[in-house]
């Protein structure tokens, strides 16, 4: 969608949108087509959902060549540009990084438990993340994403986001094959969002 109708769409959402709308900072790294046009796209996903359960920092970067990262600042490539679910998924799962490091204690013994659950989980891409540490912090990270996917644009819409991911595989896979065991550890640790 060329950015002045986009830029429309963005305006017409907001005027009608009747939900809370955070307010988020949205920078650009480099001020690329890509980058206003992923601006412009996250604009219009943030006044068109209730992300306001998901919002636990309010500035964002959009950097064309940068991998997502949630630290010192949330940071979002231009990979989804052209998908609001999937750039909805990218923003919450960056999100979620913020509310897990607020529950530190929290997170690292729900690590612990996935540990044994799944000793032999891979480290390195596509299938884990890069150390065996995130790897496991990301079996909570994926799930509550996943739930909150789920929340905002329904599980037809989520599976088609999950399936588009191309990493985190084996986390994203273990998820979906023991959901029921990943909710408990999450729940017993109390690290759901309600």
């Amino acid at each position: 969608m060329p950015a002045p109708e986009l830029k429309a769409l963005v305006l017409t959402t907001l005027l009608m949108s009747a939900t809370p709308v955070p307010s988020i900072e949205i920078d650009l790294a480099h001020g690329s087509a890509l980058e206003r046009e992923t601006k412009a796209r996250l604009e219009q996903v943030i006044v068109s959902h209730d992300l306001s359960k998901y919002t636990f920092t309010r500035r964002v970067v959009i950097e064309e060549r940068a991998m997502n990262h949630s630290f010192p600042v949330l940071t979002l490539n231009t990979r989804f540009a052209d998908s609001s679910d999937g750039l909805l998924s990218s923003y919450v799962h960056e999100q979620l990084h913020w509310y897990l490091r607020e529950r530190r204690a929290q997170q690292q013994e729900a690590i612990a438990q996935l540990r044994r659950m799944y000793p032999d989980a891979p480290v390195g891409l596509p299938e884990g993340a890069e150390t065996a540490y995130s790897t496991y912090g990301h079996l909570v990270a994926c799930y509550l994403e996943m739930q909150a996917d789920r929340r905002l644009i329904g599980a037809e819409r989520t599976a088609a986001v999950i399936r588009n991911k191309g990493h985190y595989t084996w986390i994203y896979e273990t998820i979906l094959r023991d959901e029921p065991r990943i909710a408990a550890v999450v729940a017993g640790h109390r690290l759901e969002i309600r």
